[in-house]
This record gives structure tokens, C-alpha cells and sequence, in this order.
């Protein structure tokens, strides 16, 4: 009887000399994040360089990041972007949408709107908030993509749902204004106040322009200035603005 041959083992997928410098390369990324929340940048940027360049996804991500802001390095865009596409390729969420970010603004590449909108979008299909937000964004505008106030809506509710702010925020113009949703100022005054409670500034502001003119909520001028104030002390000119307005207002009225 003929004997079959044996089996050839399989070639193990394991790499003893790769994941150990995964697991340094992360753990280089976890003394980086310890460091940038106790407001340490520049040691921070350091243990990042490490574990990026031990192959860290999370930490080639952060130190795009401090790259494209100026935190802990000098501020290089062009390092910003090679280290977030360094993420990226690894199918790291937040690389993909520091990339597009980078693609959309032209930040370190060459401006690319379909680029952008492409990382943007494999973040969000991962569920990155800040991806979704951003792909709502573009949907709405119509940058890189057909406008369509639906898919607009869709993805600012996708970010809204997982608490981001600025999703939230996008959320509540929709419905304040009907677009991709049906018109619902209270669900409009329930997101912005999400938003504007996570400290976000535009969404501070439109909750001011509510209760200044009674849009959705009672009218009330002191719960207005309260919200311009608010985003006026995070730099929002448009609040600044409002404030300015209603001072000389006031001042007008006192003098009659």
C-alpha cells in the first residue's frame, strides 16, 4: 500500500525578533502618552521617535501629529505626513485620518481632496469618530465628494454617537436647518449642548445664537452671553463679534 506523504508543517507566521520590537516599539508609545499628559512635550516627541521607529503604528501616529502641530519638535509638516502615512499603511485609524487631514489641507503633500477623502474614509469604516466627523463635513460641503446632505448627516451622527464632539456639533445644524434630516430644532439644541458642555467652541456659539434669539429654546439673554463667552475665551471670532454687538446695545439702550 502506498503511503501518502506526509505533510509539510506550516511556515509559522510568529517572529520572535518582530514582536518583541512590537512590544518595545508600544511600549516606547505608552512612556510618550504618560509624558505628553503631564504636559511633558518635548520628552514626549522623544519616546514617540522611539517607538515609531521600532514600528509603533500608535506612536508613528502621535508623532505625525507633534510633527504637524510643533508639539515637543519643531514644527515640520512635511515629517507630519511621512509619519502619519507610516500608520496609515499599517491600517492604523488614526494615521489614515492625520493623512487625510494632511491630503485635504495640502499640509506636507501636495493638496489631493480625493486622498484625503479616501484615508479619511478607511478611518471611518474602522469607526474612527474624528474620520467620521470630517467625512460628514466634506459630504455636506461637497469637498472631494457629490454634495449629499445625507450622507453628510450620516456620518456626523456616526461620530456623534460615540461622544465627538464635533460630530455632535455637526449633528445639531443638521437638524437645526433640516439638512439630511428631518428639521428638529430640540434635537438640534440636544446636540449642540453636548458639544458646547465638552467645551466645543462652535457648537458654544450656535448655542448662544439659540437662546439670543429663541430658536428652539425659551429666549434668554443671559444663557446667550454665557455661551459667547464661552467660545470668545477659546478664540471663536464670531463669538467675540456677538459680545461686542450686544456691549454697544446695551450701552445704547443705557444712554436713552
Amino acid at each position: 500500500m502506498k503511503q501518502k506523504a506526509a505533510k509539510k508543517p506550516q511556515k509559522s507566521l510568529y517572529n520572535p525578533r518582530k514582536s518583541k520590537v512590537s512590544i518595545a516599539g508600544a511600549a516606547w508609545f505608552h512612556e510618550g502618552l504618560i509624558s505628553a499628559l503631564a504636559g511633558r512635550q518635548d520628552e514626549a516627541a522623544q519616546f514617540f521617535q522611539v517607538g515609531a521607529e521600532l514600528g509603533s503604528a500608535e506612536a508613528q501616529a502621535a508623532l505625525g501629529y507633534c510633527y504637524n502641530k510643533g508639539l515637543g519638535v519643531e514644527q515640520d509638516l512635511e515629517q507630519g505626513a511621512f509619519w502619519y502615512r507610516k500608520a496609515a499603511e499599517q491600517g492604523f485609524a488614526a494615521g489614515q485620518s492625520g493623512l487625510g487631514y494632511c491630503y485635504m489641507k495640502g499640509e506636507g503633500v501636495e493638496q489631493e481632496v480625493e486622498q484625503g477623502i479616501s484615508w479619511y474614509r478607511k478611518a471611518a469604516d474602522q469607526g474612527y469618530a474624528e474620520a467620521q466627523a470630517a467625512l460628514g463635513y466634506c459630504y455636506k460641503k461637497g469637498l472631494g465628494v457629490e454634495q449629499d446632505l445625507e450622507q453628510g448627516a450620516f456620518w456626523y451622527r456616526k461620530a456623534a454617537e460615540q461622544g465627538f464632539a464635533g460630530g455632535q456639533s455637526g449633528l445639531g445644524y443638521c437638524y437645526m436647518n433640516g439638512e439630511g434630516v428631518e428639521q428638529d430644532v430640540e434635537q438640534g439644541i440636544s446636540w449642540f449642548r453636548k458639544a458646547a458642555d465638552q467645551g466645543y467652541a462652535e457648537a458654544q456659539f450656535n448655542l448662544g445664537l439659540c437662546y439670543e434669539n429663541g430658536n428652539g429654546a425659551e429666549q434668554d439673554a443671559k444663557q446667550a452671553v454665557f455661551w459667547y463667552r464661552k467660545a470668545a475665551k477659546q478664540g471663536y471670532a464670531n463669538a467675540q463679534s456677538k459680545l461686542d454687538d450686544l456691549a454697544k446695545e446695551k450701552k445704547k439702550h443705557a444712554g436713552q
